[in-house]
């Protein structure tokens, strides 16, 4: 058992960027140290724990299965610290000087965050918001290292641990350019598969969505000739030509480019969750934060 009386908090704070970075000198960057302060305090730290806790790596510093159990009870031991010495004072968003960090989709961009935009520079003007690319595989690790601050994502495949809340269900509509001959009224199904459609591919090239799944049970296909990874290209792309896209309403609910119509496919729709950390639960910024984003959706 770690004697600890041997550790100190400087000890354990160098330990929880050492698992961070993963790598001495970035460490030693954000600790305001030198290299060798910290490579002592790492050596310290292995004869403490009777460990390696880091091992060279061929992409820096690998951890080892001691250090990898380490890092969570570490984390939320120093968070729950930090909340013990920082005293509870209530937020002033007209003088709060922040950088929030989100993690969106293009999706989330248009139908979250930009009918946020005006009602936060108008009540914080001193604020800052940063929106990082979301990446589902990386939510958990990205929230428990403190990376992003607030995530958007489906109801499907968001990590149980961290918090959640439904902001809203979305549903899928048929759109095309305005006075898009086909899109007049519902198209039928066989003039819906006829149709030159584009879809958005995340991961890229692909050329099947639900929409298609939706379509197989029947025993049909629908044309689709162009893959995009993002939405904006797909919104211009359709306002410039004749192909047809099934995508989120919202994207297209302010739009006068585009004709909107119900696809002839029955197609099931999606929750909207904001994700957030433990960590962030209680503070008075980020609860702020959170009920702005659901007032402009309210009121939006």
């Amino acid at each position: 058992m770690v004697n600890l009386h041997r550790l100190d908090l400087n000890l354990l704070l160098t330990l929880d960027v050492l698992l961070s970075e993963h790598n001495v000198t970035r460490a030693a960057q954000r600790l305001n140290l030198s290299q060798p302060s910290v490579s002592v305090q790492l050596a310290r730290l292995r004869e403490i724990f009777d460990d390696p806790l880091l091992l060279p790596g061929p992409r820096g510093m690998q951890p080892t299965a001691r250090a990898d159990g380490l890092r969570e009870p570490l984390r939320q031991a120093l968070d729950a610290l930090q909340r013990a010495v920082s005293p509870v004072s209530e937020f002033d968003p007209a003088q709060a000087q922040v950088t929030w960090r989100v993690a969106a989709t293009d999706y989330t961009e248009t139908a979250v965050l930009l009918p946020l935009l005006a009602r936060l520079r108008a009540a914080a003007p001193a604020s800052r918001l940063a929106i990082f690319e979301l990446s589902p595989g990386q939510i958990q690790r990205q929230a428990e290292q403190g990376d992003i601050d607030l995530f958007f994502h489906l109801r499907d495949g968001s990590p149980p641990a961290l918090h959640q809340r439904w902001l809203f269900t979305e549903r899928y509509v048929l759109a095309g350019r305005v006075n898009h001959p086909a899109l007049q009224r519902r198209p039928t199904l066989e003039q819906f598969c006829s149709l030159e459609h584009v879809i958005v591919s995340p991961e890229g090239g692909g050329f099947r969505a639900a929409t298609d799944l939706a379509l197989a049970q029947r025993g049909l296909t629908r044309n689709v000739v162009l893959s995009v990874p993002h939405f904006l290209f797909m919104l211009d792309a359709l306002a410039r030509t004749d192909l047809v896209a099934v995508l989120p309403e919202r994207l297209v609910a302010t739009s006068d480019a585009l004709s909107v119509v119900e696809p002839p496919v029955e197609l099931a729709g999606f929750d909207m969750l904001m994700l957030w950390h433990e960590r962030l639960h209680r503070d008075p910024g980020h609860k702020w934060l959170r009920q702005q984003i659901l007032t402009s959706l309210a009121t939006g």
